[in-house]
């Protein structure tokens, strides 16, 4: 089961990421310079995170957060001008927020980085009791 939508196109169609940085150029600040592709998997013990972010540090370039129920990934790919050819790489700054499933445990959260994808593993324990309701009580 997974939290995020599915979304799988046929392939005639094009990637969705890749269309909106073929319409806005890389270069344009206001949403950075493009989308984080992510893959999820929920079972009874954990829900894992996977994220393609290929050519970036780790220790400087990536930071994971947890708030409110939700998993935010940030990593920054800096731009190293060795060379006055064309580039098609993407720099910059790259951020994707995630929910987390009820009975996350922030405190056990783990994540690894090996060959350009982020996995991030979060295990899961009893969710929080529902909403208890209060009987109000007439002094009539």
């Amino acid at each position: 089961m997974s939290l995020l939508s599915v979304h799988r196109q046929p392939a005639l169609l094009p990637d969705l990421a890749d269309l909106w940085n073929a319409l806005v150029p890389p270069s344009t600040p206001m949403f950075g310079t493009g989308l984080l592709r992510v893959e999820d998997a929920l079972d009874e013990k954990q829900y894992t995170v996977r994220v393609e972010i290929p050519g970036v540090d780790p220790a400087k370039d990536l930071q994971i957060s947890v708030h409110q129920g939700r998993l935010t990934i940030k990593a920054e790919r800096t731009e190293k001008h060795e060379s006055k050819g064309r580039s098609e790489f993407s720099y910059g700054s790259f951020v994707r927020t995630v929910p987390l499933p009820p009975g996350a445990e922030d405190d056990g959260i783990q994540a690894t980085y090996a060959k350009g994808i982020l996995t991030v593993t979060v295990p899961l324990g009893e969710p929080e009791a529902p909403v208890r309701t209060v009987q109000v009580q007439s002094e009539e």
